[in-house]
């Protein structure tokens, strides 16, 4: 079996070699980067299956860092690690592609369950990029794959995050009624904690601007209750 290949970016340099050698006997391979910079070469050099990201770091920040990864991939896991309790700053990491953060200090057995959650989700997905025939959802004018992350228009493909995508598709499932936050929240991110709660929000927000060029498709916040996905005929 092959190792998950998992870049850290940390300029602690006692910690990094924490979490190097605890991630090391669970059989992952890593790869330090001491700030940003160094993160986003090695990056592109190592092609690695996870990240795990520093926020507040030397020469380039960790928000910083995501963004550029973003811009080349979509798909990658992405975990924040940070010492601010602030949910604004959790918020951002959201923002800016972020799929999960840790505050620290942490447990590393926590980490770890994290990170392979991470890469169960991904695995799936790789899996079925090759099936010829994915089943797809039809939503206004869009085509959705949950399969394959994707979502269509005029043949143009947005790739969604592993998030992203299940939640458009429970949306999808209630369609034309209401979707419970706290359901949702357990069924995507098994804890209905307020962190979690304004997280699921940004990735409502994505959703929304995904749909902006066809007025059939509308989620609605329906405040004090969840969300609803009105397909308009």
């Amino acid at each position: 079996m092959n190792k998950i290949k998992v870049l850290l970016v940390e300029d602690e340099t006692v910690l990094a070699s924490i979490i190097k050698e605890a991630l090391e006997t669970r059989d992952f391979e890593i790869t330090i980067a001491a700030n940003g910079v160094e993160g986003w070469s090695m990056f592109n050099n190592k092609k690695p299956d996870l990240c795990v990201v520093d926020v507040m770091m030397p020469r380039k920040d960790g928000f910083s860092l995501v963004e550029d990864i973003r811009k080349i991939d979509e798909m990658v896991p992405i975990v924040f690690l940070t010492a601010k309790t602030q949910t604004e700053d959790v918020l951002k990491g959201f923002e800016v592609g972020g799929d999960d953060y840790m505050k620290k200090p942490f447990s590393m057995e926590e980490l770890v369950v994290r990170l392979r959650s991470l890469i169960r989700r991904k695995l799936p997905a790789q899996s079925t990029t090759v099936q010829s025939n994915p089943k797809i959802t039809t939503i206004g004018a869009y085509d959705f794959s949950l399969s394959r992350l994707e979502l269509s228009h005029n043949g143009q493909t947005v790739y969604l995050s592993q998030r992203e995508a299940e939640l458009l598709d429970l949306l999808l499932q209630h369609k034309n009624n209401i979707l419970d936050r706290r359901t949702a929240l357990l069924k995507i991110w098994n804890d209905d904690n307020v962190f979690n709660a304004r997280s699921m929000d940004v990735y409502i927000t994505r959703l929304r601007k995904y749909f902006l060029n066809d007025k059939q498709v509308e989620i609605q916040n329906i405040r004090g209750y969840g969300y609803k996905l009105i397909e308009h005929l």
